[in-house]
């Protein structure tokens, strides 16, 4: 089944792509829940009108991401956590104390487009971080965990 996407969908694709999915797929969860349109012949033609009206917002957007990847690229992030026998921390570390981090540096990013290599971090160290900031343009983010004191 031929569909175009009306917002992003993980493991799926991006807004305004046109996508391949299963028919009970994209009958049964995309089209209901409002993630997605049939990609007929008119929808098509008014999405290629719609992305080429997009084309230079979409460039000024894609500016912008690379302006803060270049401010985030020249952080040093640390993530003070409570430890407990040797390097072993109590609880983990994820996404959102990443978010918390970049946004005690000034960079406000939502949680849902930041993924933490291995899910969550349970030592201490250092470790890697995905920042998404446009469908192009993803961020190589490295941060390390120290302990409390």
């Amino acid at each position: 089944m031929e569909l175009i996407l009306k917002q992003d969908v993980e493991n799926v694709g991006f807004k305004d792509d046109v996508v391949i999915v299963k028919n009970g797929y994209g009958r049964n969860y995309l089209i209901p829940q409002g993630f997605a349109v049939l990609a007929t012949s008119s929808a098509k033609k008014v999405l290629a009108e719609t992305l080429k009206q997009r084309a230079f917002k979409e460039e000024k957007l894609i500016k912008d991401a690379t302006k803060i990847a270049d401010a985030i690229k020249a952080l040093e992030i640390k993530i003070s956590a409570k430890t407990g026998d040797r390097d072993k921390l109590f609880g983990s570390v994820n996404n959102i104390n990443v978010a918390e981090a970049l946004e005690s540096a000034g960079h406000a990013i939502d949680k849902k487009f930041i993924k933490v290599e291995g899910g969550s971090v349970k030592r201490l160290g250092k470790y890697n971080a995905a920042v998404r900031l446009h469908r192009e343009v993803v961020v190589d983010l490295p941060f390390e965990i120290i302990s409390e004191s």
